[in-house]
C-alpha cells in the first residue's frame, strides 16, 4: 500500500475500486480505459485466426459471435472506465456475463459430447440484465458465481478432453496471474499506486483478453451433434 507523504499538502487522490486515481475529463480512469482496447484487439485476433483455420479446413464455426462478445467486453469496459454514464454497469457487465455463460455452456456440451444449445447461455444472460440495473450488488455476486461455474466446467472439460488440456492450462494460467495482480493492486492493496501508469486492473485487461483468444478454438471445435433440440447450428451463433 502506498503511504501518504506527510509533507505533501495535496489531499490523497480519489481512486476507483481498481486503485487508479480518478481524473477529470472524458477518461475518468485513463489507464484502465485505454487498456480496455485489449479486448477489441483480442476480438480481431479471434476473427483473423478463425479465417486462417477455415482456410486450413479446421473448425471455425461460431467464432464470429464469440468475437463480438469479446469486443463487447472491451467497449463496455471503456465506457465504465471512461465517461462512466448511468448505463455503464449494464454495458460493462452484460457482455462479460454472456461470454462466461457461453464458455460454460460450451464446456457442458463438450463434457456431454453434444452440440452447444443456444438457450443454455442466452437465458441466464437475459435473466441477469434486469438485475444489473435494479440490484447491482446481487448481480455482481451472480456474475462471480457464473465465473466460478465457467472455471469448474472448463476444468471438467480438460479432464474429459486431454487434447485440450494445454490450451486450457495456458488460458487459466493467464487468468490466474492477471487475477492475482489485479487483486493485489486494488485500492488499499500492496501494489496499489493511484498515480502510476502501472495499474493491476489494466494488467488484468491484457491477460484476460489474451486468455479469451487462447480459448477461442475450443468454442469452435464442438463435438458432433446427438440430436439435441435447439442447438445453435448457425455459423456465428
Amino acid at each position: 500500500m502506498t503511504l501518504p507523504r506527510l509533507t505533501d499538502p495535496d489531499p490523497a487522490p480519489l481512486t476507483g475500486p481498481g486503485c487508479e486515481a480518478i481524473a477529470e475529463g472524458f477518461l475518468r480512469e485513463p489507464v484502465s480505459a485505454v487498456t480496455s482496447a485489449a479486448y477489441v484487439l483480442a476480438a480481431i485476433a479471434v476473427v483473423v485466426l478463425a479465417r486462417r483455420d477455415r482456410r486450413a479446413g479446421a473448425p471455425a464455426e461460431g467464432l464470429v459471435g464469440y468475437a463480438l462478445l469479446v469486443a463487447g467486453i472491451g467497449v463496455g469496459s471503456f465506457v465504465q472506465h471512461g465517461p462512466d454514464p448511468a448505463a455503464a454497469d449494464l454495458l460493462h457487465d452484460l457482455p462479460l456475463a454472456a461470454t462466461l455463460a457461453l464458455l460454460a455452456a460450451d464446456g457442458v456440451a463438450a463434457v456431454r459430447g453434444t452440440r452447444r444449445v443456444g438457450w443454455w447461455w442466452v437465458a441466464p444472460t437475459a435473466a441477469l440484465a434486469p438485475l444489473i440495473v435494479l440490484v447491482p450488488r446481487p448481480a455482481d455476486v451472480l456474475q462471480a458465481v457464473m465465473a466460478g461455474v465457467a472455471v469448474v466446467v472448463t476444468l471438467l472439460r480438460a479432464r474429459r478432453r486431454p487434447q485440450e488440456r494445454p490450451r486450457i492450462a495456458v488460458a487459466l494460467g493467464l487468468l490466474a496471474v492477471g487475477g492475482l495482480i489485479g487483486a493485489l493492486s486494488r485500492a488499499g492493496g500492496p501494489l496499489c499506486d493511484p498515480d502510476s501508469l502501472w495499474q493491476g486492473h489494466a494488467v488484468w485487461h491484457v491477460l484476460s483478453a489474451a486468455a479469451l483468444v487462447v480459448l477461442a478454438p475450443l468454442v469452435a471445435r464442438r463435438p458432433a451433434r446427438r440430436g439435441a433440440a435447439g442447438s445453435d447450428d448457425a455459423p456465428g451463433s
